[in-house]
């Protein structure tokens, strides 16, 4: 069974993304910012793919982004970053960082599943 950590400030679009993937047969945790997923992906190491909103306090989406890719004893899953940000600097920024891919919110439940599919999760 594969594991996606949902990391969003927003409780509703984690329950709503939790609910995209209730029919994948994955394990999913959540953490509300990236200074929470941090310490997620630090005690469950077995995590496969990330979930991952830019916009949040505390640590935001490109700064987990970064501090995971840039740090050689964290676990290095997929990356999919979801969110509102969709200038063509942010999205390269995102993917240079080391994101395995983009997804534009609002996001249906067909476009994250092909998205997972095509970084080797589902």
């Amino acid at each position: 069974m594969k594991t996606i950590l949902l990391v969003d400030d927003s409780r509703a679009v984690r329950l709503a993304t939790r609910r995209m993937l209730g029919q994948s047969n994955c394990s999913i945790l959540e953490a509300e910012d990236g200074s929470e997923a941090l310490t997620v992906l630090k005690s469950h190491p077995e995590i496969d793919a990330i979930l991952l909103d830019w916009n949040m306090p505390i640590m935001d989406g490109i700064t987990f982004l970064k501090t995971v890719r840039s740090d050689g004893h964290l676990p290095q899953p997929k990356i999919v970053m979801c969110t509102t940000e969709g200038e063509f600097s942010r999205i390269m920024d995102a993917l240079q960082s080391g994101a395995n891919e983009y997804i534009m919110k609002p996001y249906t439940q067909e476009i994250m599943l092909e998205k997972l599919q095509e970084v080797g999760v589902l």
